[in-house]
């Protein structure tokens, strides 16, 4: 370890669909979060970690700022997020300029405005043509309030390097806080669970993947393939019906694009069996 070797928490916070999963992602270098077009995809705080010669950035995502009431969860979440601002040493606002700022936008910024660590603003989506960025200007005129302003892709991994380069001369000396072969505060179960829980996000519409939540029951590694049994909660008997579809279509549709990213991910050839179950209660358990 160099004498300088620099270390911190990295919280990425912004309002839904701007992209921060996406980002921590495309920094970490592999996908730990979830990411889908749906608010509030992100339920927990999920860390990603990024170590270089220069030191130790733990990227923190957070859930997005979803002011409309999209479910029983919604709420919680918006708490996880403010939670995540404090006792951390950095703060990268990630903004789409493809929306206005709103109420949304006011309340993620009133979170970080009297912070003291250094703020960074971060305006994704530069791949979006010109026409579609018309708020672009509108979020230019807050980098006043910042420490550096970024205009970057994340989905497309451009521009990236230049905000990760910030990130490290900005953080504080200090020791590692995650061991080198560790990248996330995750475990496995977790982020198989994501993984179907994001499949369920992309196929089905509306309010039914907010109602549901996915749980890893059992895992067997055998010498040619892993057996994965997970059961998807709804709180709702309609929603199960939906989720199931017709004749099994929209289970089978969820089971499929899982097994396939789940294959890619893990090397090997993937048995997921999936189960659909009521539990009203499952908010409790997230």
């Amino acid at each position: 370890m160099t004498s300088n070797f620099k270390s911190g928490f990295v919280t990425i916070i912004g309002r839904s669909n701007v992209g921060k999963s996406t980002l921590m992602n495309t920094m970490v270098g592999t996908k730990l979060a979830a990411v889908t077009d749906k608010p509030q995809t992100t339920r927990n705080i999920i860390h990603g970690v990024l170590n270089s010669a220069q030191g130790q950035a733990v990227f923190v995502d957070t859930p997005g700022i979803f002011k409309e009431k999209r479910g029983p969860m919604s709420g919680k979440l918006t708490e996880r997020a403010k939670e995540a601002t404090k006792n951390v040493d950095l703060i990268i606002y990630i903004v789409d300029p493809a929306n206005s700022i709103g109420a949304e936008e006011r309340y993620a910024l009133s979170l970080i405005r009297n912070l003291t660590v250094p703020k960074l603003l971060v305006l994704n989506k530069s791949d979006l043509p010109e026409e579609e960025k018309q708020f672009l200007d509108d979020y230019k005129a807050l980098a006043p309030d910042f420490t550096a302003m970024f205009e970057l892709s994340a989905l497309r991994n451009r521009h990236v390097q230049p905000l990760v380069e910030k990130v490290f001369e900005l953080l504080p000396e200090g020791e590692p806080l995650y061991t080198d072969n560790q990248i996330t505060n995750i475990g496995r179960d977790f982020w198989l669970a994501e993984i179907i829980r994001e499949k369920i996000f992309k196929a089905l519409r509306k309010e039914v993947p907010y109602s549901t939540h996915v749980e890893i029951m059992d895992v067997e590694e055998k010498p040619e393939l892993f057996v994965i049994k997970a059961v998807i909660y709804t709180n709702d008997s309609r929603y199960k019906k939906m989720i199931i579809g017709a004749g099994g279509r929209a289970i089978k549709e969820i089971g499929i694009a899982a097994r396939k990213e789940l294959e890619t991910a893990l090397n090997k050839k993937v048995y997921l069996e999936l189960e659909v179950e009521k539990d009203a209660r499952w908010q409790e358990r997230v």
